[in-house]
């Protein structure tokens, strides 16, 4: 799984971080990134962002999903070799 905000659409309420800071951070512009590896990327609205979700992230990352008002979160599952496809968006 791997997942990126689109800053034009936070509203930086942060629920993202309060459901798993390992993913998610909020930065002085109040506006919400992603995290891989410690390092925060910053694609500002593009998809060129996308942070890989370890395994044990993933529930975590899919319930701030859920509950982002901004509706800014997506996730792209991986593909699965019995699925030509197996992506999804919030």
């Amino acid at each position: 799984m791997r997942v990126w905000i689109d800053q034009d659409l936070c509203t930086g309420d942060g629920l993202c971080v309060d459901h798993c800071p390992d993913v998610f951070t909020l930065l002085d512009d109040g506006i919400a990134y992603v995290v891989e590896s410690g390092a925060v990327l910053n694609d500002p609205g593009g998809s060129g962002s996308l942070a890989a979700v370890t395994p044990r992230n993933e529930r975590d990352v899919i319930e701030a999903a859920d509950v982002c008002p901004g509706e800014c979160i997506f996730i792209e599952m991986a593909e699965n070799k019995d699925s030509p496809t197996a992506s999804a968006s919030r």
